[in-house]
């Protein structure tokens, strides 16, 4: 049986949450599956930064949920969607937290996505970023 414990970020494993003020733009099968201004970078501990992007920007048309299911004990439950376009190598490629544990209650209804299972992940400075 899945461990449903419930564990909250600190010193011996920080998460924390920020707007990402550039552009996001996942691709995957050749077409483009989001393009956001309002990606979330979440850091946890020492994994590497990850991009959670709003539905809205997210073309959900091109994905199929899953079966798939895992347990975080420090964000919840994540369920995935499959992205039709990608082939076999995208199947399970996206997760979402529908119901967030309370310290990453920001992700709720925001999707992310294994660099490993799409073409790309990009992120392109804006004005917001200072690089204008």
């Amino acid at each position: 049986m899945l461990d449903k414990s419930i564990k909250i970020p600190g010193p011996d494993h920080p998460i924390t949450v920020e707007h990402n003020p550039c552009r996001v733009v996942v691709t995957a099968g050749g077409r483009t599956i989001a393009d956001t201004h309002s990606a979330l970078t979440l850091r946890e501990a020492s994994y590497p930064p990850v991009q959670y992007i709003p539905r809205k920007d997210v073309d959900m048309s091109l994905l199929q949920r899953s079966d798939h299911r895992s347990h975080c004990p420090y964000k919840g439950d994540a369920s995935y969607y499959s992205i039709l376009a990608g082939g076999e190598r995208a199947k399970n490629a996206v997760w979402t937290y529908e119901a967030p544990h309370d310290a990453v209650s920001s992700i709720k209804d925001h999707l992310a996505f294994y660099p490993a299972r799409v073409d790309a992940i990009e992120e392109m400075a804006s004005p917001e970023a200072g690089t204008f």
